[in-house]
């Protein structure tokens, strides 16, 4: 996590862009060159996806510290998709920046070390070892306990590699489980207590360890209480921008030092063209503006960083 967290530093910005392209976030000047080479079906949508992404990592990657793209949405466009999202990755890593894989991963023994393998580490073939994705970090599901985590650790440590485990998460619908009490604690912090636990031996040089949480930014009275309960546990926030939350929702998730979080916007920097209402080939200095935007204001509602 110290990467990520030098990274801040250095930029003054606790900021993740995601990067969940919809083909209706892309505008039409793009799609039209990517399906007239490449073809209408996936294999036109795939280079249209990856193209719109280097747009916007172009304007961006020496404002912002990291890409979160979700993998759902490379998915959906069959293999090619998913070749996207690897040239994604590349090119983000190429520019400097850090990239969280947003897979919400969740199994148990040698299945949950093979997603490991495939998206923070590497695989020997034949004597030969190849890197499969090669993200920086990886949203994990802890729901199934210890053995879906466990795996996970070795490769952080040996590969200088992260996890955010779901803990609160943005969605309305989280408190029907997340909020229910058990033996006198939420599960919510149930959850974040055993995060805290797991990464009692990953943590770096800024205090936080390799284990972090994902915390909504919909829920900021959770963020606060969080951020007390979890000293060692940095936060990667969703919610901010589109789902509703602002920098007032956020600023719990900081410590003292204006550390202790990394605050994703998705569909608001994606789709800030429209917002704006500018042209199509304007999107990604649209993205750019909409990313400053959010950088300054959050950076006002927090403690000041260090240098």
């Amino acid at each position: 996590m110290d990467k990520l967290i030098k990274k801040i530093i250095e930029m003054n910005n606790p900021s993740v862009v995601g990067l969940d392209p919809k083909l209706e976030y892309i505008p039409e000047h793009i799609k039209k060159d990517a399906f007239e080479r490449c073809g209408s079906g996936f294999d036109g949508a795939a280079e249209a996806i990856i193209n719109y992404n280097k747009g916007i990592i172009d304007a961006v990657c020496d404002i912002v510290p990291a890409i979160k793209p979700q993998l759902a949405y490379y998915e959906m466009f069959s293999w090619q998709g998913v070749r996207a999202y690897e040239q994604t990755i590349a090119y983000a890593q190429e520019k400097g920046m850090y990239v969280i894989a947003d897979g919400k991963r969740n199994d148990i023994g040698t299945t949950m070390e093979a997603y490991a393998i495939a998206h923070l580490g590497e695989l020997d073939i034949q004597g030969t070892k190849y890197t499969p994705f090669g993200a920086d970090s990886l949203t994990v599901n802890g729901y199934l306990g210890s053995d879906g985590i466990k795996p996970l650790l070795p490769i952080c440590k040996e590969k200088d590699k992260s996890i955010f485990v779901l803990v609160k998460t943005s969605n309305p619908s989280s408190g029907e489980l997340q909020n229910k009490n058990l033996d006198g604690k939420t599960v919510y912090a149930t959850m974040g207590d055993m995060c805290e636990e797991w990464g009692s031996e990953l943590r770096g040089e800024y205090g936080y360890s390799a284990v972090g949480a994902v915390v909504g930014a919909t829920y900021p009275e959770q963020l606060k209480e969080l951020r007390a309960l979890l000293p060692h546990t940095f936060f990667l926030v969703p919610g901010y921008g589109a789902q509703g939350g602002g920098a007032e929702d956020v600023k719990g998730a900081f410590d003292a030092n204006g550390l202790g979080a990394v605050i994703n916007s998705s569909r608001a920097v994606l789709t800030a063209w429209k917002k704006e209402g500018c042209p199509g080939e304007e999107y990604a200095a649209a993205a750019r503006r909409e990313a400053v935007r959010m950088r300054d204001e959050i950076v006002a509602a927090i403690p000041k960083m260090p240098k």
